[in-house]
Protein backbone atom coordinates (compact mmCIF):
# COMPACT_ATOMS: atom_id res chain seq x y z
CA UNK A 1 0.00 0.00 0.00
CA UNK A 2 2.99 2.24 -0.62
CA UNK A 3 4.29 2.26 3.29
CA UNK A 4 0.98 4.32 3.88
CA UNK A 5 -0.89 2.50 6.64
CA UNK A 6 -4.47 1.86 6.34
CA UNK A 7 -7.42 3.56 8.47
CA UNK A 8 -10.79 2.25 9.06
CA UNK A 9 -13.50 3.91 7.61
CA UNK A 10 -15.27 6.59 10.41
CA UNK A 11 -18.69 5.42 11.83
CA UNK A 12 -21.70 6.61 10.44
CA UNK A 13 -23.34 8.55 13.13
CA UNK A 14 -27.22 9.04 14.04
CA UNK A 15 -28.04 11.87 15.85
CA UNK A 16 -32.06 11.94 16.63
CA UNK A 17 -32.64 15.78 18.07
CA UNK A 18 -35.16 15.34 21.16
CA UNK A 19 -36.83 18.58 21.90
CA UNK A 20 -33.46 20.61 21.29
CA UNK A 21 -31.07 17.61 22.94
CA UNK A 22 -28.75 15.11 20.38
CA UNK A 23 -29.21 11.99 21.04
CA UNK A 24 -27.32 9.43 19.34
CA UNK A 25 -28.78 6.34 17.97
CA UNK A 26 -26.43 3.76 18.25
CA UNK A 27 -26.54 0.34 16.13
CA UNK A 28 -27.08 -1.44 18.96
CA UNK A 29 -30.50 -0.11 19.52
CA UNK A 30 -28.93 1.62 22.47
CA UNK A 31 -29.28 5.47 22.53
CA UNK A 32 -26.36 7.62 24.18
CA UNK A 33 -26.47 11.35 25.26
CA UNK A 34 -23.08 12.48 24.75
CA UNK A 35 -23.34 15.42 27.25
CA UNK A 36 -24.05 13.29 30.01
CA UNK A 37 -21.81 10.66 28.62
CA UNK A 38 -25.33 8.99 29.67
CA UNK A 39 -25.89 5.08 28.00
CA UNK A 40 -30.00 4.38 27.78
CA UNK A 41 -30.88 0.91 27.14
CA UNK A 42 -34.84 -0.05 27.07
CA UNK A 43 -36.82 -3.59 27.35
CA UNK A 44 -33.73 -5.51 28.10
CA UNK A 45 -36.46 -8.44 29.32
CA UNK A 46 -33.75 -10.47 30.82
CA UNK A 47 -34.51 -14.34 31.48
CA UNK A 48 -37.63 -14.32 28.58
CA UNK A 49 -36.44 -17.39 27.42
CA UNK A 50 -36.66 -19.62 31.07
CA UNK A 51 -40.31 -17.42 31.39
CA UNK A 52 -41.04 -19.44 27.89
CA UNK A 53 -40.16 -22.59 28.56
CA UNK A 54 -41.62 -22.43 32.20
CA UNK A 55 -44.83 -22.50 30.43
CA UNK A 56 -44.02 -25.09 28.46
CA UNK A 57 -42.57 -22.98 24.94
CA UNK A 58 -38.86 -24.44 24.24
CA UNK A 59 -36.25 -21.53 23.39
CA UNK A 60 -32.99 -21.83 23.71
CA UNK A 61 -31.74 -20.39 27.33
CA UNK A 62 -29.19 -17.97 26.32
CA UNK A 63 -31.48 -14.65 25.76
CA UNK A 64 -29.92 -13.13 28.78
CA UNK A 65 -26.12 -14.25 27.94
CA UNK A 66 -26.85 -12.77 24.58
CA UNK A 67 -28.45 -9.43 26.01
CA UNK A 68 -25.67 -8.94 27.95
CA UNK A 69 -22.92 -9.21 25.59
CA UNK A 70 -24.39 -7.08 23.17
CA UNK A 71 -24.36 -4.22 25.86
CA UNK A 72 -21.13 -5.17 27.07
CA UNK A 73 -20.03 -4.37 23.36
CA UNK A 74 -22.20 -0.84 23.03
CA UNK A 75 -20.84 0.31 26.84
CA UNK A 76 -16.80 -0.39 25.37
CA UNK A 77 -17.87 1.52 22.27
CA UNK A 78 -19.48 4.22 24.08
CA UNK A 79 -17.60 4.35 27.34
CA UNK A 80 -20.59 5.95 29.59
CA UNK A 81 -20.22 7.31 32.77
CA UNK A 82 -23.67 6.47 33.33
CA UNK A 83 -26.20 3.61 32.26
CA UNK A 84 -30.02 4.36 32.50
CA UNK A 85 -32.08 0.89 31.71
CA UNK A 86 -35.91 2.41 30.82
CA UNK A 87 -37.67 -0.62 32.02
CA UNK A 88 -39.13 -4.34 31.93
CA UNK A 89 -35.25 -4.81 32.20
CA UNK A 90 -36.34 -8.25 34.06
CA UNK A 91 -38.85 -10.36 32.02
CA UNK A 92 -40.85 -10.64 35.50
CA UNK A 93 -40.35 -10.43 38.99
CA UNK A 94 -38.94 -13.88 39.61
CA UNK A 95 -36.15 -13.89 36.79
CA UNK A 96 -33.40 -13.72 39.00
CA UNK A 97 -34.04 -17.03 40.50
CA UNK A 98 -33.74 -18.46 36.79
CA UNK A 99 -30.53 -16.48 35.94
CA UNK A 100 -27.46 -18.65 35.72
CA UNK A 101 -24.80 -17.77 37.94
CA UNK A 102 -22.46 -16.82 35.48
CA UNK A 103 -24.89 -14.48 34.15
CA UNK A 104 -25.97 -12.85 37.38
CA UNK A 105 -21.65 -12.09 37.69
CA UNK A 106 -21.07 -10.60 34.29
CA UNK A 107 -24.48 -8.38 35.15
CA UNK A 108 -23.28 -7.22 38.33
CA UNK A 109 -19.58 -6.22 36.66
CA UNK A 110 -21.17 -4.39 34.22
CA UNK A 111 -23.32 -2.26 36.75
CA UNK A 112 -19.90 -2.07 39.11
CA UNK A 113 -18.12 -0.56 36.01
CA UNK A 114 -19.81 2.80 35.68
CA UNK A 115 -20.04 5.42 38.08
CA UNK A 116 -23.71 5.19 37.85
CA UNK A 117 -26.44 2.68 37.04
CA UNK A 118 -30.23 3.29 37.33
CA UNK A 119 -33.26 0.61 36.92
CA UNK A 120 -36.38 2.54 36.14
CA UNK A 121 -39.54 0.67 37.06
CA UNK A 122 -41.23 -1.20 34.27
CA UNK A 123 -44.47 -2.70 34.13
CA UNK A 124 -42.56 -6.52 33.92
CA UNK A 125 -40.61 -5.52 37.10
CA UNK A 126 -41.65 -2.93 38.92
CA UNK A 127 -39.46 -3.41 41.70
CA UNK A 128 -35.62 -4.99 40.12
CA UNK A 129 -33.48 -6.68 42.55
CA UNK A 130 -30.95 -4.62 44.79
CA UNK A 131 -28.55 -7.93 44.23
CA UNK A 132 -27.21 -6.39 41.19
CA UNK A 133 -26.43 -2.84 42.34
CA UNK A 134 -27.53 0.41 41.04
CA UNK A 135 -30.52 2.47 42.14
CA UNK A 136 -34.26 1.93 41.47
CA UNK A 137 -36.24 4.94 40.02
CA UNK A 138 -39.67 5.98 38.55
CA UNK A 139 -38.12 8.01 36.24
CA UNK A 140 -35.21 10.92 36.37
CA UNK A 141 -34.20 13.92 34.37
CA UNK A 142 -30.98 14.02 32.16
CA UNK A 143 -29.89 17.40 30.74
CA UNK A 144 -32.90 18.73 30.25
CA UNK A 145 -35.02 15.36 28.96
CA UNK A 146 -37.43 13.15 31.09
CA UNK A 147 -36.34 9.54 31.20
CA UNK A 148 -39.14 7.13 31.73
CA UNK A 149 -40.63 3.30 31.17
CA UNK A 150 -44.14 3.87 29.53
CA UNK A 151 -44.63 7.12 27.07
CA UNK A 152 -47.11 9.31 28.23
CA UNK A 153 -50.44 9.67 25.82
CA UNK A 154 -50.52 13.03 24.23
CA UNK A 155 -47.62 15.49 23.99
CA UNK A 156 -44.21 15.30 25.97
CA UNK A 157 -41.57 16.65 24.93
CA UNK A 158 -38.31 15.61 25.96
CA UNK A 159 -39.52 12.11 26.63
CA UNK A 160 -37.54 8.79 26.15
CA UNK A 161 -39.08 5.86 27.12
CA UNK A 162 -39.61 1.92 25.70
CA UNK A 163 -42.26 -0.51 26.33
CA UNK A 164 -43.69 -0.32 22.93
CA UNK A 165 -41.04 -2.65 21.05
CA UNK A 166 -41.32 0.40 17.70
CA UNK A 167 -40.27 -1.72 14.13
CA UNK A 168 -40.64 -0.34 11.31
CA UNK A 169 -41.18 -1.69 7.71
CA UNK A 170 -40.04 -0.08 4.18
CA UNK A 171 -39.53 -1.82 0.73
CA UNK A 172 -36.15 -1.31 -0.74
CA UNK A 173 -35.42 -2.79 -4.78
CA UNK A 174 -38.81 -4.56 -4.96
CA UNK A 175 -39.29 -6.20 -1.28
CA UNK A 176 -39.90 -4.95 2.34
CA UNK A 177 -37.61 -4.52 5.11
CA UNK A 178 -38.87 -4.83 8.41
CA UNK A 179 -36.30 -3.80 11.72
CA UNK A 180 -36.42 -2.36 14.95
CA UNK A 181 -36.40 1.06 15.24
CA UNK A 182 -36.10 4.60 16.90
CA UNK A 183 -39.22 6.44 16.70
CA UNK A 184 -39.82 10.59 16.87
CA UNK A 185 -41.16 13.46 16.02
CA UNK A 186 -38.52 15.77 16.90
CA UNK A 187 -40.11 16.20 20.14
CA UNK A 188 -40.25 12.72 22.06
CA UNK A 189 -37.88 9.57 21.26
CA UNK A 190 -39.22 5.84 21.90
CA UNK A 191 -36.45 3.35 21.92
CA UNK A 192 -36.30 -0.15 20.53
CA UNK A 193 -36.75 -3.21 22.67
CA UNK A 194 -33.16 -4.41 23.26
CA UNK A 195 -33.68 -7.79 24.29
CA UNK A 196 -32.66 -11.00 22.11
CA UNK A 197 -35.86 -11.88 22.27
CA UNK A 198 -38.19 -9.16 21.98
CA UNK A 199 -40.08 -8.34 19.22
CA UNK A 200 -41.41 -5.34 17.82
CA UNK A 201 -44.55 -3.02 17.44
CA UNK A 202 -44.80 -1.33 14.05
CA UNK A 203 -45.13 2.54 14.84
CA UNK A 204 -47.61 2.87 12.53
CA UNK A 205 -49.69 0.45 14.83
CA UNK A 206 -52.28 2.47 16.94
CA UNK A 207 -50.74 2.36 20.19
CA UNK A 208 -48.59 5.02 18.41
CA UNK A 209 -50.69 7.34 17.55
CA UNK A 210 -51.51 8.24 21.73
CA UNK A 211 -48.17 9.47 21.29
CA UNK A 212 -47.38 11.02 18.04
CA UNK A 213 -49.87 13.09 16.13
CA UNK A 214 -47.93 11.32 12.95
CA UNK A 215 -46.53 8.29 11.80
CA UNK A 216 -42.78 9.31 13.70
CA UNK A 217 -39.96 9.19 11.83
CA UNK A 218 -37.73 6.30 12.45
CA UNK A 219 -34.22 5.34 12.96
CA UNK A 220 -34.13 1.83 11.69
CA UNK A 221 -31.50 -1.18 12.98
CA UNK A 222 -29.43 -2.12 10.16
CA UNK A 223 -25.79 -4.48 10.33
CA UNK A 224 -23.24 -1.76 10.50
CA UNK A 225 -25.45 1.48 10.60
CA UNK A 226 -28.94 3.34 11.39
CA UNK A 227 -30.73 4.21 8.57
CA UNK A 228 -33.36 7.38 8.90
CA UNK A 229 -36.60 7.00 7.34
CA UNK A 230 -39.54 9.46 6.92
CA UNK A 231 -42.78 8.56 8.84
CA UNK A 232 -44.41 9.02 5.39
CA UNK A 233 -42.18 5.68 3.56
CA UNK A 234 -43.36 3.52 6.50
CA UNK A 235 -45.61 0.94 5.40
CA UNK A 236 -47.92 -1.04 7.88
CA UNK A 237 -47.55 -4.71 8.74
Amino acid sequence: MSGQMLQAAAPIVQHINVNGVPVLADVSGVAFVESAAALIVADLHFEKGSSFAAKGVMLPPYDTRATLARLADAMVRLQPRTVIALGDSFHDQTAEARMHGEDEAFLKDLVACVERWVWIAGNHDPAPSPRYGGQLAGEIELDGLTLRHEPREGASPGELAGHLHPCAKVRRNGRSVRRRAFASDGSRLILPAFGAYTGGLNVRDDAFAACFERTPDVWMLGRERVYRVPGKSVLGD
